[in-house]
């Protein structure tokens, strides 16, 4: 019958005692092993027979007049004893390089006009001081985002929430809020005409990245009163210019993305007030402790939206 507890045939020994046996070992020499660690001889005795008690009681060394010598069981151990040591060391390293942010990885999400500007600042801030972090990034709207988030493949995600409170299960750093403004085509009657109420459009044909108004853009529209009229439906804000500049309708742009639009396109400021800010997060899980990388990505984060906003 099989052993039912196979974790019972796996021997308990000390990383120590493999450390103090593989000195020996190399030393050939108790009394020399014993000086370079700084310890007694009997001290490093006491470990090598430890390490043979838990392995079954046979020896490791032959003791000589002078010295000692591998037994066939000590060589036998030898280059199991190495493997374990150097894979320790080589945890610790990868240990410290993630605690300096030398190392590791940094898995973010961003939605889309976040990436005009914000993200691509704090990126390269980032970048330029952990050069050594493997960074992937994915890019989508709030709520993919944070479905990504809680099911553990994002360390973080830049989101955007107006008006409605995004769940609790998250945490949200606040980065800033950013202004409206509306996307005509440069020969439109309005496009010389400064701040505008939403309610001068109601009657535009609208492009929107929802066939919905409510929980994107345009609910600043439905606060306003009415209800747009969604003409074409387009996720990318690119192609959206697109379908303003060649008169197809009007555009909400965050003030995120203003900075991209072509020039055949004008950009009128959205008077509404009192009206919520479009407010932009860094979106964590709450009680998840954050990767050193995170923590950095964040800093990098806030500084990029202090730049912004100054």
């Amino acid at each position: 019958m099989p052993n039912s507890h196979p974790s019972t045939d796996v021997p308990d020994v000390s990383t120590v005692w493999l450390r103090v046996f593989l000195e020996v070992a190399r030393h050939g020499s108790f009394t020399v092993a014993a000086r370079r660690l700084g310890w007694t001889q009997s001290a490093v005795s006491r470990q090598v027979s430890s390490l043979e008690g838990a392995l079954g009681g046979g020896p490791l060394f032959d003791r000589l007049p002078r010295g000692v010598r591998l037994t066939e069981a000590g060589r036998l151990l030898v280059p199991h004893a190495e493997a374990v040591v150097e894979a320790l060391q080589g945890a610790g390293r990868e240990l410290a390089a993630l605690r300096e942010v030398a190392g590791g990885r940094l898995r973010f999400g961003a939605y889309a006009s976040a990436d005009a500007a914000l993200v691509p600042q704090a990126l390269a801030t980032f970048r330029a001081g952990h050069p050594g972090v493997h960074v992937s990034r994915e890019e989508g709207f709030t709520p993919v985002l944070l479905e990504r988030l809680t099911a553990g493949h994002l360390d973080l995600a830049v989101v955007s929430s107006t008006g409605g409170a995004l769940p609790s299960a998250y945490a949200l750093h606040h980065l800033l809020d950013e202004s409206l403004y509306v996307a005509v085509p440069a020969d439109h009657p309005l496009a010389d005409g400064g701040p505008v109420r939403l309610g001068q459009l109601a009657d535009a044909d609208w492009i929107s990245g929802s066939a919905r108004p409510e929980g994107t853009l345009l609910d600043a529209a439905v606060r306003q009163g009415f209800r747009p009229r969604i003409a074409h439906v387009v996720g990318e804000w690119t192609a959206k210019q697109g379908y303003v500049a060649a008169g197809l309708g009007v555009t909400l742009v965050p003030a995120l993305a203003a900075e991209s639009v072509r020039p055949d396109v004008a950009l009128l400021p959205v008077l509404d007030k009192g009206a919520p800010a479009r407010a932009v997060y860094a979106a964590t899980i709450r009680g998840r402790s954050l990767t050193p990388a995170a923590e950095a990505f964040l800093g990098a984060l806030r500084e990029a939206a202090a730049r912004l906003l100054a």
